[in-house]
């Protein structure tokens, strides 16, 4: 006999059809599928945003915020935080929903007398709303191809708004893909001018998020500055062992076990703002050097895209020069 029962969809609606006989067909009972309907429990005009704060670490936070939110009549569904017993800070992200007439800054309107009494430093995030970002790459392609397919198949919520580049190695396969690249080279001389360039694309575009994807230029103390909290950027696991030129080739002749990639923030200190991602992939004596590095590369597009998926999703707060991922 066939299943008893199934499930069928009607527009927004799931139901479930169930089996039984029908006298009407013959005089032995014929049996047909009849459809009981399941309204759907989740409203189609609910909005979702995520509330991220940090403050200092006291009992009765945790209440207070979720208080706030069911008064507006929201529904928590994802609850992370984090006290830090060595500097006595406390870290939140809660996702809920809202009714669909609660705008942001209904919101922050109703909230921020709880704020102001924990004394909270808090952002409201709106999930329906995706990142803009600007990916900057030089030669190495490998991190800059794996986000455009994750961008493309959904997996990164963010557009890009275009590609900037030193060099055109990648111009073509941009454009491909409908996005606007711009190529900026980089000599002692311009290097100020192509950064003020760089500065007046990202307000022009309402960039939100610069992603440099192996982008082999040191960018300025003043313009790391100005974008702090908003440039996240990928290296080898080699430094500082291995500063410079072919790294890998020099790793491979010490005999290295393990290949790997961090990604952080950016800061006017090269390569020691706050870590966001890292991972390692295993080698041994049997592997070559251009073994390691196509481990390396894949490490490194792996790692770049956890960081940022973790920063896109609102689940990264600062801790001094720790970053505080929730999973």
């Amino acid at each position: 006999m066939a299943d008893l029962s199934r499930l069928h969809k009607s527009g927004a609606d799931w139901g479930l059809e169930i089996l039984i006989p029908d006298w009407t067909v013959a005089r032995r009972a014929a049996w047909r599928y009849v459809p009981v309907m399941i309204p759907n429990l989740l409203p189609a005009d609910t909005r979702q945003y995520v509330l991220l704060f940090s403050s200092e670490d006291r009992k009765g936070i945790v209440a207070a915020v979720a208080n706030s939110l069911a008064s507006q009549d929201c529904n928590i569904v994802e609850n992370a935080q984090y006290g830090d017993a060595s500097t006595g800070r406390f870290f939140m992200r809660v996702k809920f929903t809202a009714p669909a007439g609660l705008t942001p800054e209904m919101f922050s309107e109703h909230f921020a007398p709880v704020a102001t009494a924990w004394r909270l430093d808090w952002t409201l995030h709106d999930v329906s709303v995706k990142a803009r970002a600007i990916i900057m790459v030089s030669k190495g392609g490998h991190c800059l191809n794996d986000l455009l397919y994750r961008t493309q198949t959904g997996r990164l919520p963010m557009d890009v708004t275009s590609v900037v580049s030193n060099h055109q190695t990648w111009q073509r396969r941009v454009e491909h893909e409908g996005i606007p690249f711009h190529h900026l080279p980089i000599t002692p001389e311009n290097k100020l001018e192509q950064e003020a360039a760089l500065l007046a694309l990202i307000e022009e575009q309402q960039v939100d998020l610069i992603i440099l994807a192996r982008y082999m230029q040191v960018l300025s103390d003043a313009t790391c500055r100005r974008l702090d909290g908003r440039v996240i950027n990928i290296h080898h696991s080699f430094l500082p062992g291995f500063k410079g030129a072919n790294p890998y080739h020099r790793a491979y002749d010490r005999g290295v076990k393990m290949v790997g990639a961090t990604a952080h923030y950016v800061t006017p200190d090269l390569d020691e703002g706050p870590i966001i991602a890292q991972d390692v992939s295993i080698v041994d004596h049997a592997d070559s050097v251009e073994d390691l590095i196509a481990q390396g590369q894949d490490t490194e597009s792996r790692v770049l895209a956890r960081a940022i998926k973790a920063h896109l999703e609102h689940r990264v707060l600062l801790n001094g020069n720790r970053a505080i991922v929730f999973r």
